[in-house]
């Protein structure tokens, strides 16, 4: 049985916290053995003694699916940075509680603000996924998260597209009305902006979804009866370019009001488990992949929850939430590999990337590949969340971290960097230039 879930592990802290994707790397392949398919990192806690991870992984795959597939904690340095266009990378890791983008689509608004300072945005559907919203800007790049991470481990690029070809697939729910509702969404979707959905499939039975917390806090998930799913995306291979898919998410039914109740002090329940699904997917067939819930009963679709929290708004008005999805998906650009010693006019590659911004204390993969590309990285302190790590402690190089209150002063360094401008030289006060005397 093909599952996806979560593990959690405590790795011993190296000195000076060098070589960590290294370090991880060998750790937790000892700790796997050679029969779960890592697809998502994040180290919740830094102290003295360890690193408390939790790593999201694929079990259940036959020998020849995990011989093909690439490793997470592959990496591939860039040999120099491409100065000739400005290009960022806005993360906002989903299932933190982030107080900007870790509820529906609502840093939206921040990733247009980012998009306005540099010539493109790159960054993933927790952004600026929104249920019948989605902003993306012009200049933005709609990136599954796993494939963010990988962009910025150095090997694969990314290739601008016109349109892609959407596969839509969802449940076949109990209830037709929501199954219809959501094929009306992608109905609505090809006539009002154009969506090329050459198929949509039902799963039944379907994909099972469960949302769970992990000791950290952080909402994760566990993912089941895969096998269906996979093999109606090895049937219709090579007819699609993209992935959009609705399905249940099994968690008590208390979950569905009380996050709304609790106006932000709950972290959003859903979006754990649609992560991993969806670094899950995109990992084993390199294609965007994102997911949408589908509601489990007419009742809960229709509770009254009165005026609620705005940053989850967005939910409240739609019903398929599934419009965000198709939106994003529809110029999601696709995977090249194989960009070692060839790579394609127009591809973006880690090489073209001129900063990385995220909320302060998170690290996973591109934090970590950021620092070993020497990338430069913007941590915003205002966007708080339940990581517990000091990213001044791990060995930047000079001017490579940037700590700001908030996605206002993002853009400044952000502009100052595009410029050339070292930002601390437009602060006061200005210290003094160091300076030495050699002697022979």
């Amino acid at each position: 049985m093909i599952h996806v879930y979560e593990e959690e592990f405590e790795i011993p802290v190296v000195a000076g916290h060098n070589g960590l994707i290294h370090h991880f790397r060998a750790r937790l392949a000892a700790r796997l053995g050679g029969e779960l398919l890592p697809v998502r990192l994040a180290v919740t806690e830094t102290n003295e003694h360890v690193y408390k991870c939790e790593l999201g992984v694929i079990a259940g795959l036959l020998e020849p699916q995990l011989r093909h597939t690439c490793s997470i904690f592959d990496f591939q340095p860039r040999a120099n940075e491409n100065c000739s266009t400005f290009n960022a990378v806005f993360v906002v890791p989903t299932g933190i509680g982030s107080e900007l983008g870790g509820h529906a689509g609502d840093a939206n608004a921040a990733a247009k603000l980012l998009a306005a300072a540099c010539d493109t945005l790159i960054t993933h559907p927790n952004v600026v996924n929104a249920s019948d919203v989605n902003e993306l800007p012009e200049n933005g790049l709609y990136v599954e998260g796993s494939i963010v991470a990988r962009l910025l481990m150095g090997t694969i690029g990314l290739q601008p597209v016109r349109a892609n070809r959407v596969l839509t697939v969802l449940d076949a729910h109990p209830d037709s009305y929501f199954s219809n509702i959501t094929i009306n969404a992608v109905s609505a979707a090809r006539a009002s902006f154009g969506l090329d959905s050459p198929e949509t499939v039902l799963l039944d039975p379907p994909v099972k979804l469960e949302s769970l917390y992990a000791s950290s806090g952080r909402a994760v998930g566990r993912v089941e009866r895969m096998e269906a799913l996979l093999k109606v995306l090895d049937e219709y291979r090579g007819s699609y370019d993209a992935l959009a898919i609705s399905t249940q998410i099994d968690m008590p039914l208390s979950y569905h009001t009380d996050y709304y109740v609790e106006r932000g002090d709950m972290i959003n329940p859903w979006g754990g488990v649609e992560a991993i699904f969806t670094h899950a997917l995109s990992s084993l067939y390199d294609i965007p992949a994102a997911h949408a819930p589908m509601e489990i009963s007419r009742e809960i679709s229709n509770a009254d929850l009165g005026i609620v929290d705005p940053r989850m708004a967005a939910e409240v008005i739609s019903t398929s939430y599934f419009m965000c999805v198709l939106k994003g998906l529809q110029r999601a650009p696709r995977i090249i590999k194989d960009i070692r010693f060839n790579t394609p006019p127009g591809v973006l590659t880690a090489a073209d990337v001129s900063c990385l911004v995220i909320p302060d204390g998170c690290v996973g993969l591109p934090t970590l590949a950021a620092l070993e590309q020497g990338i430069p990285v913007i941590a915003v302190r205002e966007n708080r969340n339940i990581m517990k790590n000091d990213l001044t402690a791990l060995p930047w190089a000079h001017g490579q971290l940037y700590i700001v209150e908030n996605y206002w002063e993002a853009v400044g360094v952000m502009t100052a960097l595009k410029a050339g401008i070292e930002p601390t030289t437009v602060r006061r006060p200005l210290s003094d230039t160091p300076y030495t005397i050699a002697k022979p």
